[in-house]
This record gives C-alpha cells, sequence and structure tokens, in this order.
C-alpha cells in the first residue's frame, strides 16, 4: 500500500483556482494571449463564438484558463441548458425562443430573383416567420404592372417590391413608374445586383470590380476576382459570408425593412 503523503506546499504557494464560467449569450469575455474582445453569440461543443464592436466573429476552443472576465482568468464552460440560443436575429431584431411561424398574410413581398429572395431570407427570415410575410421572386420586372394587376393589392393585402438598381433614368426607374396603387410599395437599390449589397469587407476583398458595359456583370466580377466563372457557385460563396444585418450595405438594409413595415402595417 503506498503511503499517504500530505501536501507540504504553503498554500500562498499554490496555484490559485481557475473559476468556470458559463459562456451565456453577450457575456463579453476577452480570448487570453489576443487582442479580441468580444460578446458571446454562440457555443457549440468545444468552441465559443463571439462578436466585437464592429460585427467580426470569431470562433475560439473553450480550452481551460483562455480566456479573461473584467480582467481576471476564467475558463469558459459550455451553459447547462444546451447550445447557446441567439439572443438577436439575423436582422438585428429581439429573438423570440420557441416563437411559431405566423399564418401566413394576404400581402406579399416580391424581389427580382433567386439570389434576392435568398438574402432576404439569410437575414429577415425568422422576423419574417413571425410576422407571416411571404417572400416571392420573379425572375425580373418587365411585366410588374401585369403583376401587380394580377395580384390585385388592397389595404387588406398590400405588396412590397424590391427593385435592383432604382436609379433616376434606368429602365428599373421608368417600370416602377407605371405602378401607382396606395397599396403598393416599390423600394429599391442602386446596385446593378443585388451581390452588391454585400459589403466587400464581409468577402475579404476591398471593393466590387467595375465591370465594362456590355459585359455581363456577374462573369465580369468572377474575373476580376480570380473565381471560377460559375455565378451559381460564386453566390453560394457570397451568401456563406453573410451572417448578419452588419455584412450589408445600409441602403439595403434600409429599404427591406421598409417593405416589411409597409406590409405588416395595421
Amino acid at each position: 500500500m503506498r503511503e499517504y503523503s500530505p501536501d507540504l506546499t504553503p498554500q500562498w504557494k499554490r496555484p490559485k483556482a481557475v473559476p468556470e464560467v458559463a459562456a451565456e449569450p453577450d457575456l463579453v469575455v476577452e480570448a487570453a494571449g489576443t487582442d479580441f474582445c468580444g460578446a458571446v453569440v454562440g457555443c457549440e461543443a468545444g468552441t465559443v463564438t463571439l462578436e466585437d464592436r464592429f460585427g467580426k466573429r470569431r470562433v475560439f476552443p473553450m480550452e481551460p484558463a483562455a480566456f479573461l472576465l473584467d480582467g481576471a482568468v476564467v475558463t469558459l464552460v459550455r451553459p447547462p441548458r444546451g447550445p447557446v440560443a441567439p439572443s438577436r436575429t439575423a436582422s438585428g431584431s429581439i429573438a423570440v425562443p420557441g416563437a411559431r411561424a405566423r399564418v401566413a398574410r394576404a400581402g406579399r413581398i416580391y424581389v427580382e430573383g433567386r439570389h434576392d429572395a435568398e438574402l432576404v431570407e439569410r437575414v429577415w427570415g425568422d422576423d419574417l416567420r413571425i410576422e407571416g410575410v411571404v417572400v416571392e421572386y420573379l425572375e425580373g420586372i418587365d411585366d410588374l404592372p401585369a403583376i401587380v394587376a394580377e395580384f390585385g393589392p388592397g389595404p387588406d393585402a398590400r405588396l412590397g417590391i424590391l427593385v435592383d438598381h432604382l436609379v433616376p433614368g434606368s429602365k428599373e426607374s421608368r417600370i416602377a413608374a407605371a405602378v401607382t396603387s396606395p397599396d403598393v410599395l416599390i423600394a429599391g437599390h442602386p446596385y446593378v445586383d443585388v451581390w452588391q449589397a454585400v459589403k466587400p469587407s464581409a468577402l475579404g476583398i476591398a471593393a466590387w470590380p467595375v465591370v465594362p458595359r456590355g459585359q455581363d456583370w456577374k462573369t465580369g466580377v468572377c474575373r476580376a476576382l480570380g473565381w471560377p466563372e460559375n455565378t451559381g457557385a460564386a453566390w453560394q460563396h457570397i451568401l456563406s459570408r453573410v451572417t448578419s444585418y452588419k455584412d450589408l450595405e445600409p441602403t439595403l438594409l434600409g429599404r427591406v425593412e421598409e417593405l416589411i413595415d409597409f406590409v405588416t402595417a395595421p
């Protein structure tokens, strides 16, 4: 039998126990050994996601004594209830955990294409389900007056339409001007394509390239950035880098929020 040998190290020389802190949403910590400080926005088995005040996110392993809380070393642990539920939706709205989707309203939001619809879903999907707003894409707006007439907007069935390149003198602005119903709101952004509504910083590029007139814009972007000339794959890459409203240009944010407010107004 091995003899018991007491630890005779003086208490003041013994290493202090590092406290464990649950990685709750919005807890602000600093990753030890780095200059990254941010709030907890996600927690999975073994990792925690922090978001700094500029909206940049980084994932860190939850190793012992790997974080600083108010300057003190701590060990982050997974909250007992499981994964951290986000405190806000991707659009910045306060999240409503467990909320069921509302029965769809008669009103709708139309967007020009599939990419527009996917981007709106990516950022505003949770909000739209709670409000019961369905987003549909049109594959272009050349026949917009006829599309609006077929929908039959009214006070209880308002129609919001998001249009690309809605600038003075454009073809899109002339088409939009032909729709005059008080129960229809057409809101647009100045970008040639909704791709440009994603901030270049979210993609790690300095700026969106200028594509000469007469070239297919999306193909030209792929060439200029050295991407394979597969616009479908390029869009999936772009979309994957969008995690919240902070990755989008304010011009688009304002227009989509405006349409949601219009369609859901009493």
